[in-house]
């Protein structure tokens, strides 16, 4: 047996093992630890990146002058989006991998230039238990925003079930439009066999605030589905309350091509090959110019053992991590909150979002995501947040030792080791627990 051959036997193995011990567990399994080998090397704070991976694509129902195409346009862009969010990025030959689990506070800071003018993405894991990412994109250009939050529930019956909870929106500010953006289910079938992919599941809505409604139905490849091929949907745009009289007709496959209809007049405006289809990839600052809380800096030693095959040193690098923030959230007791930076926590999401909701039966439960999280955009427009975004802590809760330091990691960016408070009229420091206590022990 060839050494490779040996590695994948191992692994399978293994596998078997890990299936084993979470089909023991009842609830969710969300924060499970997951072998290396199953691991992709990007985080979940990663994902929202493929909502922009086409910018001219996320921007296009600006330029729309019909309410109707632009519902339809939004519809092809959550779309076109689907498949490198549900194979992270991989073709489907590499097989499905688990994104690794974001730590609290983690970041992802992206942008994206092209024809589209220039994109911009701002992700943040701001709760743990439950695991919670908050994100924003935006085309200042074309006045586009997408803006939500999610928690994803994992469960295991044969087939790895999650479901996310939270909610998402799109923006158009030319037309002062908002479509309500859904966060469809997820079943990972094919575990047992060895051979895992994904399928999105149920009936889901686009509605927007313009009387233009989406439809999406999922059907995918399952034993008593008619659909002769997995990914399969079918999606339709209507008025508000017409649904039996669509004006578009999408239909196809999310993972490959998907056909859109014009009704009214009987022809096919497009099919869409969502693989051919070219993508941007987002830039982000080199790793040295990077904050320690951002995500590939973060997690690299992870991410490049991943790459050469190295699973113990994976493992290794993660659990650095890993019991740095079990060892901080430890001393939460303390009484020191813990700061989001980027966004902040409201009861209850906004009237917009909760209106189109009513509309097509959904209902939000912002408890299960502690809050409605929101982007402090207008602070970031003031340019109040400022490296290093955490004074001196890092991720795996050691400190650099003095500011000089400290500065010389964020390349020189704000010296006096702290963040600024966006929501203080005197723009006060936001020193995170561990960073106060080690500012008392330099001032003490």
């Amino acid at each position: 047996m060839s050494r490779q051959d040996s590695t994948l036997a191992d692994n399978r193995s293994k596998m078997k093992e890990f299936i084993a011990s979470i089909s023991t567990i009842r609830g969710d399994l969300s924060n499970i630890t997951a072998p290396p080998f199953v691991l992709d090397t990007k985080s979940a704070v990663e994902l929202p990146a493929f909502w922009a991976e086409r910018p001219s694509v996320f921007v296009a129902p600006a330029s729309a002058e019909d309410p109707a195409k632009r519902a339809l346009l939004v519809l092809k862009w959550f779309l076109s989006s689907l498949r490198n969010q549900q194979y992270v990025g991989r073709s489907e030959a590499e097989g499905i991998k688990k994104p690794i689990n974001a730590f609290l506070g983690e970041l992802f800071l992206a942008s994206w230039e092209d024809d589209a003018g220039l994109t911009r993405l701002v992700s943040e894991q701001v709760s743990h238990h439950p695991p919670v990412t908050a994100c924003r994109v935006w085309n200042e250009e074309h006045g586009v925003a997408a803006e939500g939050y999610t928690r994803q529930e994992i469960t295991f019956s044969g087939s790895i079930n999650i479901q996310q909870i939270g909610h998402a929106t799109l923006h158009l500010a030319q037309q002062d439009e908002t479509y309500l953006i859904p966060l469809p289910n997820i079943k990972i079938k094919g575990v047992l066999t060895g051979s895992p992919y994904p399928e999105l599941q149920g009936t889901h809505y686009i509605p927007s605030t313009n009387g233009y409604t989406s439809v999406i139905d999922f059907s995918g490849k399952g034993l008593f589905s008619s659909s002769d091929k997995k990914h399969s949907f079918q999606a339709k745009v209507y008025r508000h309350g017409e649904e039996d009289h669509p004006l578009y007709t999408v239909s196809g496959h999310w993972d490959g091509q998907f056909k859109i209809h014009d009704c009214k007049n009987g022809v096919d405006l497009e099919t869409f090959n969502v693989v051919a289809a070219k993508t941007t990839p987002p830039k982000t600052e080199p790793l040295a110019a990077q904050d320690p809380w951002e995500s590939r800096r973060a997690w690299q030693g992870v991410r490049e053992a991943l790459e050469r095959g190295d699973m113990q040193g994976a493992a290794d690098a993660k659990a650095k991590i890993e019991d740095g923030q079990r060892e901080m959230r430890k001393t939460d007791a303390d009484g020191t909150e813990w700061k989001q930076l980027f966004y902040e926590s409201e009861s209850k999401p906004d009237d917009v979002a909760a209106m189109l909701a009513t509309k097509v039966g959904v209902s939000f439960d912002p408890e299960g995501t502690l809050g409605a999280w929101r982007f402090r955009h207008r602070e970031w427009e003031q340019g109040l947040f400022k490296k290093p975004y955490h004074g001196d802590l890092l991720p795996d809760n050691s400190r650099v030792d003095n500011g000089a330091d400290r500065d010389a990691i964020v390349n020189g960016t704000a010296r006096n080791g702290v963040a600024r408070d966006p929501r203080a009229n005197d723009v006060t420091p936001v020193v995170s627990r561990g960073a106060a206590q080690s500012q008392e022990q330099r001032q003490a």
